[in-house]
């Protein structure tokens, strides 16, 4: 998350990002500062920020840096055996639009990818299907540096499982 806020900041409005044009100075930076980003993202952010504020980095970010080098080190540990690894990329299939969700959820719902993003390591989500209509994938996790064992063994599946039949076919 301290990344994840820090990373965020640059979206400002001046140099990324939308930019809102009207009112006064202080108004178009708070709402350009807000429209722009969802609850969850505004959430990440805010934890982030405090986790990253005076007091608190021995607390928090050292501990989640050691954590982090733990999951990376199993990754690696794996990927000793395996040309890549294969899971879901969410862990249930994503809601309808409308359809009403705990922040619990919400955050849950990268919880298959934010580990690859902590261990560093290059991957790839391809199509793998619907569930009661609505899309799914599955996530293709390589080795440091080999991106294109990942894009080869992705172009395979699609190929292997018709992906651009189930476009056709889904409506």
């Amino acid at each position: 998350m301290a990344e994840c806020s820090s990373n965020l900041a640059r979206f400002d409005g001046i140099r990324y990002g939308g930019r809102h044009a009207e009112g006064k100075w202080e108004e178009r930076v708070v709402k350009t500062r807000t429209q722009g980003f969802g609850e969850e993202v505004k959430r990440r952010i805010f934890l982030g920020t405090f986790v990253l504020s005076a007091g608190y980095k021995e607390d928090f970010y050292m501990k989640a840096c050691r954590v982090r080098r733990k999951v990376h080190d199993e990754f690696k540990l794996l990927l000793e055996d395996f040309d890549a690894l294969a899971t879901p990329t969410m862990p249930v299939p994503p809601w309808r639009i409308g359809e009403l969700v705990s922040p619990l959820e919400m955050y849950m719902m990268d919880f298959e990818t934010v580990a690859v993003n902590l261990a560093g390591l290059p991957a790839v989500s391809v199509p793998a299907g619907f569930v009661d209509s609505l899309p799914v994938g599955l996530q293709l996790i390589g080795d440091h540096f080999e991106e294109a064992t990942l894009l080869k063994l992705s172009y395979a599946y699609e190929n292997e499982t018709g992906f651009t039949r189930w476009l056709h076919s889904s409506g």
